[in-house]
């Protein structure tokens, strides 16, 4: 192992972290006052699925080659579905928020969330990003990640598992870029935040299907 192989690890890692770092800006859009321990887990969940999925490929390269090759021409298509019904519920629950804010004045909206991520109770707004929904996301935009198996079958196993570990790693350090932007957008953007954030999701679907 060289300076070409991390240098080609750490490449692989920031073009596979694009839609995880876009993801990650969305997430938090919606909570701008996250702490840095939620968006170290957030970040570590991303990075984990990647460094797991071009793993897995390598695996499939050396085990099913002729089923990962079938495989992967739904891979675009399984990235759609999911981003798209994670951005679309998104949307609709800012769409709904929103005309809900636009019809009442502030003493009408017990609910609707502050730039400091509390209520106008003073409450802390519950977190909007779930366990099981960041795990879709973390699969929907590490999916593609599979095909990188091809692009390192030649690497032994224990090559395989450090580029994977240089790629996770490098996704995280992205994400937690995303994390730190989004969450400064997020305090400008407030009761549209959750519009913006479901429009960046399904346009990651569309453009993975797309490109």
């Amino acid at each position: 192992m060289g300076i070409r192989f991390f240098l080609n690890s750490i490449l692989l890692g920031a073009g596979l972290a694009m839609d995880a770092f876009s993801v990650s800006c969305a997430n938090a859009l919606r909570e701008p006052r996250m702490r840095l321990v939620r968006m170290s887990c957030i970040a570590g969940v991303y990075g984990m699925f990647q460094f797991l999925m071009p793993l897995i490929g390598w695996i499939c390269v050396h085990t099913i080659q002729e089923h990962l090759v079938t495989f992967q021409r739904f891979i675009p298509w399984i990235a759609l579905v999911l981003l798209v019904w994670i951005g679309g519920k998104m949307l609709l629950e800012g769409i709904h928020g929103w005309k809900a804010s636009s019809g009442a004045d502030s003493q009408d909206r017990p609910k609707e969330r502050s730039a400091q991520g509390e209520d106008p109770s003073g409450q802390p707004a519950a977190p909007v990003l779930t366990v099981p929904v960041l795990l879709v996301q973390g699969i929907a935009t590490s999916i593609d990640a599979l095909s990188v198996g091809f692009a390192i079958a030649d690497y032994t196993l224990h090559m395989a598992v450090f580029s994977c570990l240089i790629i996770g790693i490098v996704t995280f350090a992205i994400c937690m870029g995303g994390l730190a932007i989004g969450r400064k957008a997020g305090t400008m953007l407030t009761g549209k935040a959750d519009i913006l954030g479901g429009v960046i999701l399904i346009a990651i679907g569309i453009l993975n299907l797309i490109r």
